[in-house]
């Protein structure tokens, strides 16, 4: 059933928590980022079948991740005026789209045009998760209702790349992108009969996220999330070469521990809310200086495959609360402005995966995986140090 919209705030937060469109939210994420990781794991047959090199299909990756960056900047600026509701089905619509035109491309054009879709897609919807679900559940059920939502990339995490390259190699990686179109469906049949109206609240311009910035302790706190993020993607990234080449892990134990790390990242991101709702603080600075303790452990202990196995499920558990812990942190900090905020915090997440990757991919060529896991750790710990020296979890506003 349609939810009765005389219960529903129009302009502001519901008057009772609204589950069924927070689980709605939880399926749009998972649609969006199963899409998002797919190609990686299907990329020589798109590159064999369309006729281009594996590097020229890897570009719909790079595509995705630019244009979700931009959006997640611009959107509450193009689309103020917009029922979020609206938007937010948009968005799974844009999903939809995106998968049918990468399944019936021809060619690298079309695959690109649908993979910036899903960039438009991806960006908005990031952006405005935080602030939707401040207003769909009340402010002491904001930690659980973020953690559910973020239960969807790990959801996604656990079945992109397995189910993908395993259903690609049964029926073709062109009846996945159908699959996937057929994720983005069930999200919006799901928005469509559990999220109120939502009216756009306040003036967001260009100017506003200057503003958002400027205040006491945002510039700081989104420096180090992208720290943190930062330090995290340089060490997945290259997670996969060190389990290979230092280890000597065959496919199968790689794909387990990957198995391992995704179903470990899913139990954290649910627990996530137990562990903010006791510190936020304590969370914030936690999570980093655990992920660098383990970095640190890998390096100097060189652990047999049973080890590291054991260390890649723990990071995975870690990192669950970390999208969490900073989404918490922005809803409780810049509660007036949260769509921009989240805009902010989504493109500092952005730009620390394409640094996280790229700086580790230098430092990967001259001193291996050791040396990428060496400053992970040094800059998960730099991050959890200035997280306890300058990041408060208060309001901006109270912050002296």
């Amino acid at each position: 059933m349609t939810p009765s919209f005389d219960t529903m705030a129009v302009n502001g937060r519901t008057d009772a928590p609204a589950w069924g469109a927070v689980v709605s939210m939880a399926l749009g994420v998972f649609g969006l980022v199963t899409a998002e990781f797919l190609p990686a794991s299907l990329l020589t047959p798109i590159a064999a079948e369309l006729g281009i090199s594996e590097g020229a299909a890897g570009q719909a990756v790079t595509a995705t991740a630019v244009v979700g960056m931009v959006a997640s900047l611009l959107i509450t600026t193009l689309a103020r005026r917009i029922d979020r509701r609206h938007l937010m089905m948009g968005f799974s619509a844009l999903l939809i789209v995106s998968n049918l035109m990468v399944a019936f491309a021809p060619g690298l054009i079309l695959l690109l045009v649908g993979r910036v879709l899903l960039g438009i897609a991806l960006g908005g919807f990031w952006a405005m998760a935080t602030a939707i679900a401040m207003r769909l559940v009340p402010a002491a059920s904001v930690p659980r209702a973020l953690s559910m939502i973020f239960s969807g990339v790990s959801a996604a995490t656990i079945v992109a790349a397995p189910v993908g390259s395993y259903l690609g190699e049964i029926a073709g990686w062109r009846a996945v992108f159908l699959l996937a179109a057929g994720l983005g469906v069930l999200a919006l049949v799901m928005q469509f009969l559990t999220l109120p109206r939502l009216a756009p609240t306040g003036t967001t311009s260009l100017r506003t996220l200057g503003e958002v910035l400027a205040r006491p302790g945002i510039a700081l706190g989104l420096v180090a999330a992208t720290l943190v993020f930062g330090g995290h993607f340089a060490f997945f990234t290259y997670l996969r070469p060190y389990l290979e080449f230092d280890i000597g892990a065959g496919i199968a134990a790689v794909s387990s521990l990957l198995l391992g790390f995704g179903i470990a990242n899913f139990v954290g991101t649910l627990f996530a809310g137990v562990l903010i709702g006791r510190s936020l603080r304590l969370a914030l600075t936690a999570m980093p200086l655990a992920l660098g303790a383990m970095a640190l452990l890998i390096v100097t202990l060189q652990p047999s495959l049973a080890g590291a196995a054991v260390i890649v499920a723990a990071w995975g558990f870690v990192f669950g609360a970390v999208p969490v812990s900073w989404s918490t942190w922005l809803a409780k900090t810049i509660p007036d402005e949260a769509e921009s905020a989240g805009g902010l915090l989504v493109a500092a997440i952005q730009f620390a995966i394409a640094m996280g990757a790229a700086a580790g991919g230098v430092i990967f060529d001259t001193s291996g995986a050791t040396g990428v896991f060496s400053v992970s750790a040094l800059v998960l710990i730099l991050a959890a140090i200035g997280i306890l020296l300058g990041v408060s979890p208060r309001r901006a506003s109270e912050i002296a």
